[in-house]
C-alpha cells in the first residue's frame, strides 16, 4: 500500500458497538436523527408517547426542536440515562462493522456500512485537505451546544452519514452477508426498514482494501477528498472539537486508543442510487412579507457576480412571485439566499429563519402569517466532490438527502469514555 491507501484503510475501522439487547423492541429504541422535524415538535411528543416507559435512543438524545428550552439538568438527565444503558442494557456485539440495509419508505434499499472514523483524519475548516471534509459551512455558534452535550456523555449514537464516491458501487455492494442479520425490524412512523449484519473479519479486510484503493481524482489542481460529510456536519464537527481538548487532558500515551478519537458513522456510496439530493429551503418569520420580497428584488439586482443566471420563489401567504437574480455572485441559489437572509438577520428585517426539508412543508409553513419561504434549486449530487475539491465547505445547509423519513435512525452506539472518566 502507498502511504495514502495505509492513511484511508486506518482513517475508518471496526469499532467495539453496542446494541440492545436480542428482543428488545428496536421500533421504540431508534429515533430518527436529532435535527429532523425541527419545526413540527408534535413528532417528538407522539413518538414520546409511542415508546411510554421502553429504553429508547430518544433518552440518549436532545431534539433540535427543543434545544432552546433545554437546560443543564435535561442535559444531565440525558447523560444519566447514558451511563444507566452502558452498564445495565446495551450489549457488545464486539469490535467489528455492521453492513446495513436500510429499505426507505419508498421501498428502496440503501446500502452502508457502520463503523468509527479517525478524528484525526478530519477536519472542518473551509479549506481542509484532511481524507474527511464537511460538505457545508461549519456555523461556530451551532457547536458550543452540541459540545455541551456531548462532554459528560459515556457514548454516541450516530446519525452522521460519510460518503465516497464509488461510481462502481463495488466497494460497498460487494460486501457478503450470508449470516443472519443482528438485527432486523421497522421504524417508527413509516419510515421504513432497517436490517444489520456483523461483518466478519475477511469480509473487513477486503472492505478496508477495496475503500483504500478508490482513485482520488484531481479537479483543478485540487485533490477531491476520500470521504465527505453527507449528513450530520455539526454533530461530527463538535465531536472534532471535543477529542482536541479530551487531548488536552489525557497522557499522550492514550491518544492512539482513547474511545473519543473515534466517530462512529455510517458510511455510505455517493452514487446509491437511493442517495436523492434535495435542497433546503428557507422559512423566515418577518413583518412584512412584501417589504421582504422588493427587498431581495433589490439586493438581487445590485449583485455583479460571474454565475449563470438563478431563480428564486418567494411565497407567503396570500401571494408570492419568482425572482430572477442575473448576476450571482454564489454560484449556488442556496448561497445568494443565504447571504440575504444574513444581512436581513442583522439589519433585525427577519426574527428567525427555519431550514425546511421538503417542499410541502415549506409551502405549508409559508402559508402561515408572518411567514416566507425561498424556494430554488438544489446542487446536483455528481458535482459535490468536485465542488468540495475545488472551493471547500459549500454555505450551511445546502441540500439534504432525502425526506426526513429517510434519515439516519439512532441505532448503534459506541464508548466515547473511558471508566475513570464515567466516575470523575
Amino acid at each position: 500500500m502507498t502511504e495514502l491507501q495505509k492513511r484511508i484503510y486506518g482513517a475508518f475501522r471496526p469499532a467495539d458497538i453496542l446494541l440492545p439487547p436480542r428482543g428488545a423492541d428496536m421500533k421504540k429504541w431508534c429515533a430518527v436523527a436529532c435535527d429532523q422535524y425541527t419545526s413540527e415538535p408534535e413528532y417528538w411528543r407522539e413518538f414520546d408517547r409511542f415508546i411510554g416507559e421502553a429504553p429508547s435512543s430518544r433518552r440518549c438524545i436532545l431534539p433540535e426542536a427543543f434545544l432552546s428550552d433545554a437546560g443543564a439538568d435535561e442535559i444531565e438527565s440525558i447523560n444519566r440515562t447514558m451511563r444507566d444503558y452502558l452498564y445495565n442494557y446495551l450489549v457488545s456485539v464486539g469490535e467489528c462493522m455492521i453492513y446495513v440495509e436500510r429499505t426507505l419508505s419508498d421501498g428502496r434499499i440503501r446500502r452502508g456500512v457502520v463503523g468509527a472514523f479517525d478524528l484525526e483524519e478530519y477536519d472542518f475548516s473551509q479549506n481542509s485537505s484532511s481524507l474527511l471534509r464537511s460538505t457545508e459551512l461549519t456555523v461556530p455558534e451551532r457547536i458550543p451546544p452540541r459540545v455541551t452535550i456531548r462532554r459528560e456523555a459515556p457514548i454516541e449514537l450516530p446519525h452522521a452519514l460519510l460518503l465516497i464516491d464509488d461510481e462502481s458501487g463495488e466497494v460497498i455492494n460487494n460486501i457478503s452477508h450470508a449470516d443472519e442479520p443482528i438485527y432486523d425490524f421497522e421504524l417508527y412512523g413509516d419510515a421504513g426498514h432497517l436490517k444489520g449484519y456483523r461483518m466478519n473479519e475477511g469480509d473487513t479486510d477486503a472492505f478496508r482494501r477495496a475503500l483504500s484503493q478508490m482513485t482520488l481524482r484531481e479537479y483543478g489542481g485540487n485533490t477531491s477528498p476520500a470521504f465527505v460529510v453527507g449528513d450530520g456536519n455539526h454533530s461530527l464537527a463538535a465531536a472534532k472539537v471535543l477529542w482536541e481538548r479530551t487531548k488536552t487532558l489525557i497522557p499522550k500515551a492514550l491518544y492512539e486508543t482513547h474511545p473519543a478519537r473515534f466517530a462512529l458513522v455510517e458510511l455510505t456510496n455517493l452514487h446509491d442510487e437511493t442517495l436523492d439530493f434535495e435542497p433546503i429551503y428557507r422559512v423566515v418569520k418577518c413583518g412584512d412579507p412584501c417589504a421582504l420580497t422588493d427587498a431581495f428584488r433589490r439586493f438581487a439586482k445590485n449583485l455583479h457576480g460571474a454565475f449563470t443566471s438563478q431563480n428564486v420563489k418567494i411565497v407567503y401567504h396570500g401571494g408570492g412571485e419568482e425572482v430572477t437574480v442575473p448576476s450571482p455572485e454564489s454560484p449556488l441559489p442556496v448561497g445568494t439566499v443565504q447571504r440575504f437572509i444574513d444581512e436581513c438577520e442583522s439589519r433585525s428585517m427577519i426574527c428567525g429563519v427555519d431550514y425546511i426539508h421538503g417542499l410541502d412543508t415549506a409551502h405549508r409553513l409559508a402559508d402561515e402569517e408572518g411567514k416566507v419561504a425561498f424556494i430554488f434549486d438544489g446542487i446536483g449530487k455528481g458535482e459535490l466532490f468536485e465542488d468540495v475539491a475545488r472551493g471547500g465547505s459549500l454555505p450551511r445547509k445546502t441540500f439534504s438527502m432525502g425526506h426526513a423519513t429517510d434519515k439516519r435512525f439512532y441505532c448503534e452506539a459506541k464508548r466515547i469514555l473511558t471508566d475513570g472518566e464515567l466516575t470523575i
